[in-house]
């Protein structure tokens, strides 16, 4: 692609990365057949190759988001399938990114969004407020109807459906500290990210983390400091705040590094791994950061990446279990771990079944599901569809979105993969499946 960006523009450092994003692409048109959005919707500016040339002409012109634009990035969920597919190697990662953040700067939403997000970016990366939040959720569902027949406030539907009628009790891990080995040699050294949004929904994940690590003779530390890794507030273009995340993050982090020393940082929801991976980017014009933070970056892991490395036991037990995968996109697409989570769920004994169109997003996206949930719920219908088809026990899945989204939808209990791996190596049954066909 061509660009005619003037020497004005390219002095901003962010106009000058994309510029150089945009010249990759040849508009081969490769990425719009594992869009999702493309795919559901069939509107070319509702593909990667369409929003592209959106972005460009918006950027060359050095000009404000216009409504149109608006709509179309919106709609990306970001699931970086187009990336996997790109022949030509461009980071739309990166550009969309400076697109929201641009859109933020220059475009005045209607004020119903505007108080959304702002609700969203308020309450989500906290898990207090996000705690009081879904138990506030309760007095608003009667009146989900008559939100669902409103288009403003369709988003608030959204919310209250996806709301859990109950919030399981805090987790003690949730408090900073150092878990240390239960028995035998020291193996290793990691810190847990606790994150914001999974502790509160599903604290059940980072418990069975630190007991399958602890079990394979890894010390667990939960830095004091440590917050939300920034992503649902860095996707809605609110760049200083994702940058505040990340600087206070890589802080917690570091002193670690320089105590008592790490060999992983360890992250248990795929969204927030892809995030912290992208850290050294984020950070890079930073002086006071860049070095900490391209170290932190390097040292992030997803936990099934993790357990890769380590020479792990024969299970304690082989439940046999039919397991349907879902690799999110952030697993698949952005950080590009494919084979790990099916190899290790195979190894513990499990019977792994890969639904058809593994590479299309379930819809949930962060706080897509909220913000666009017409879009989000034809892709949950198609996802549950192909899950069901595979005749599977349970689900199996890497990221909390994904696993509040099917969950949602699917018949077949949602399990993060860590349970089932902590359940086969000595640890205690995941409670979805107590009771039901797969225990």
């Amino acid at each position: 692609m061509q660009t005619s960006f003037t020497a004005d523009q390219l002095a901003d450092p962010h106009v000058a990365e994309s510029e150089k994003i945009l010249r990759k692409c040849v508009h081969c048109g490769f990425c719009t057949a594992t869009c999702p959005t493309y795919v559901t919707l069939g509107n070319e500016l509702d593909s990667p190759r369409g929003r592209i040339y959106l972005i460009k002409d918006m950027l060359e012109n050095g000009r404000p988001a216009d409504k149109e634009i608006v709509t179309h990035v919106d709609r990306c969920l970001s699931c970086l399938a187009c990336m996997t597919t790109c022949p030509s190697g461009v980071n739309y990662m990166h550009l969309v990114d400076h697109a929201r953040s641009h859109i933020e700067k220059t475009y005045r939403r209607p004020l119903a969004d505007r108080l959304i997000r702002s609700v969203l970016a308020f309450v989500l990366p906290h898990p207090a407020r996000f705690r009081t939040a879904l138990k506030l959720a309760r007095l608003g569902r009667p009146f989900t109807g008559f939100f669902e027949n409103s288009k403003t406030l369709k988003p608030l539907a959204a919310m209250l459906k996806l709301a859990p009628a109950s919030v399981p009790a805090a987790s003690p891990l949730a408090r900073p500290g150092a878990r240390s080995a239960a028995k035998g040699q020291r193996r290793g050294r990691v810190a847990l990210l606790t994150g914001c949004a999974q502790q509160v929904l599903e604290p059940g994940i980072n418990e069975a983390t630190v007991s399958l690590l602890n079990r394979l003779g890894i010390d667990v530390v939960m830095p004091q400091g440590e917050r939300c890794c920034g992503a649902l507030v860095h996707h809605m273009g609110r760049e200083e705040a994702a940058l505040a995340s990340a600087r206070r993050n890589v802080d917690a982090w570091t002193r670690e590094i320089e105590g008592e020393g790490l060999d992983a940082i360890v992250i248990t929801a795929s969204g927030c791994g892809t995030t912290i991976k992208d850290y050294g980017f984020m950070l890079r014009l930073d002086p006071a950061y860049a070095e900490k933070a391209a170290k932190v970056s390097a040292l992030a892991s997803d936990v099934t990446e993790y357990l890769t490395t380590l020479d792990l036991p024969e299970p304690a037990r082989k439940p046999g279990t039919v397991v349907a995968y879902h690799s999110a996109c952030s697993m698949q697409h952005g950080q590009k771990i494919t084979r790990q989570p099916k190899e290790l769920l195979a190894r513990a004994g499990f019977v792994v079944k890969e639904p058809r169109e593994g590479h299309l997003c379930c819809g949930s996206a962060g706080t897509y599901n909220i913000l666009q949930p017409e879009i989000s719920a034809r892709l949950l219908e198609r996802k549950v569809k192909n899950i069901t088809a595979t005749g599977a026990d349970v689900v199996a899945t890497g990221n909390i979105g994904c696993i509040t989204q099917i969950g949602s939808a699917a018949k077949l209990p949602v399990v993060h993969t860590v349970k089932l791996l902590d359940w086969a190596y000595g640890g205690e049954q995941p409670a979805e499946l107590r009771g039901g066909k797969a225990a």
